[in-house]
């Protein structure tokens, strides 16, 4: 394959397995897929971000245990046309902009978070955090939970207004990994007070 076709079927991979999440009536299984498949595509897909000499050592991303508290719905509400523009490396320049915030987390997290639509062709939205892990037993940059041009995609606003976000799925970005990825990280705003052990995390030492 060529890189361009291996990189349509990582993303071809991710797009299916956040599907199947979508689709599966029971999350913790749902949960389990997200965590297994994605252990199994670092380890052995060559779009990886895991560098080609540790790809066959490496056991999977570490993840925190799943904490049904952190599945959570929230309202979304209209909020100021904040743009923004990120230089990612060799990838250019990524644009986006705010277009809603939410309503519901600041009881449970400390504070709201707001998302944004990557401008360009076809565009998506993206919601990218950090929280009191960040930096200590998270990585430093933060975490993503929603970047649907990626495929990770938890599902759309429902017919009531409301998003569920389950942060048990929020994962790093790939720069976490290597220095060959320049990736957008959490702006200002998007700083959550509340400590969320749910998701991807730094591996404990043994």
């Amino acid at each position: 394959m060529s890189e361009a076709e291996e990189l349509w079927e990582w993303r071809q991979k991710i797009a299916n397995l956040y599907c199947e999440v979508r689709s599966c009536l029971d999350i913790a299984a749902a949960w389990r897929l997200w965590c297994d498949t994605r252990a199994m595509l670092f380890r052995t897909h060559p779009q990886s971000p895991i560098e080609p000499a540790d790809r066959e050592a490496f056991a999977g991303p570490a993840i925190f245990p799943y904490d049904p508290a952190l599945r959570l719905t929230v309202q979304l509400a209209p909020t100021e046309q904040e743009s923004i523009t990120v230089p990612t490396g060799a990838d250019g320049d990524v644009s986006m902009h705010a277009f809603a915030r939410t309503e519901g987390l600041k009881a449970s997290l400390g504070a709201e978070l707001t998302l944004y639509w990557i401008e360009g062709y076809g565009g998506g939205v993206f919601l990218p955090f950090t929280d009191a892990t960040s930096g200590t037993e998270t990585y430093g940059g933060g975490r993503y939970l929603l970047d649907t041009i990626k495929g990770a995609d938890l599902g759309a606003v429902r017919p009531d207004g409301t998003l569920l976000l389950d942060f048990n799925f929020a994962y790093f970005p790939s720069c976490a990994y290597s220095s060959r990825y320049v990736c957008p990280l959490a702006p200002p705003g998007n700083r959550l007070k509340g400590a969320l052990r749910v998701g991807e995390r730094i591996p404990v030492a043994k």
